[in-house]
């Protein structure tokens, strides 16, 4: 259940609205602090997934695959979903090509290193986690939607991890909702 609100949260947030999260006198905003706070409070206590690992070398390497998602992955995967999902939906504009030629561009780049980032590896930390979660919604849209799904076939690594990831149940569950 978790993995799925996580999820839905991110999508939430990517769909131009800003998720709160009141727990008790407690107030929290943002997707990502609102999955990772969930993720300390509540992990396997309803079941064994560990979404950030107790080990401090393990923590550190999920920390540091969200810092790749927000700080490399995001924005040339945010400049297709704006250009391609968004504008005319959500800003009655139409897609600027050029913007997605940048983002096509930049986004090669990033999967041609997590394509060796992946090798031997199922997830992104060795193990699924959060860091993969963050990664869920905006592929998705990309991958799917977008209709640049290429992009990661192409990546025999990057390809197995995209399917391992969107063929989980929560995943899954929260993908077929996504509008």
């Amino acid at each position: 259940m978790f993995i799925y609100t996580a999820i839905r949260l991110l999508t939430c947030y990517n769909s131009g609205k800003i998720p709160v999260l009141f727990d008790g006198d407690f107030r929290i905003i943002e997707s990502r602090p609102i999955c990772r706070y969930l993720a300390s409070k509540y992990q396997g206590k309803n079941n064994n997934t560990i979404l950030i690992p107790n080990d401090v070398h393990k923590a550190g390497l999920v920390d540091q695959f969200v810092s790749y998602e927000t700080s490399y992955y995001d924005p040339p995967v945010f400049k297709l979903v704006s250009q391609e999902v968004f504008a005319e939906k959500f800003w009655n504009k139409n897609p600027d090509p050029e913007i997605i030629k940048q983002g096509r561009e930049e986004l090669i780049k990033v999967l041609d290193i997590y394509e060796k980032l992946l090798e031997g590896k199922e997830y992104l930390n060795g193990e699924f986690s959060l860091a993969d979660i963050y990664h869920s919604p905006y592929t998705h849209y990309v991958y799917g939607v977008a209709k640049h799904s290429e992009l990661w076939d192409s990546r025999p690594n990057v390809k197995n991890w995209w399917n391992r990831l969107r063929n989980r149940e929560a995943v899954k569950k929260t993908l077929e909702e996504i509008p």
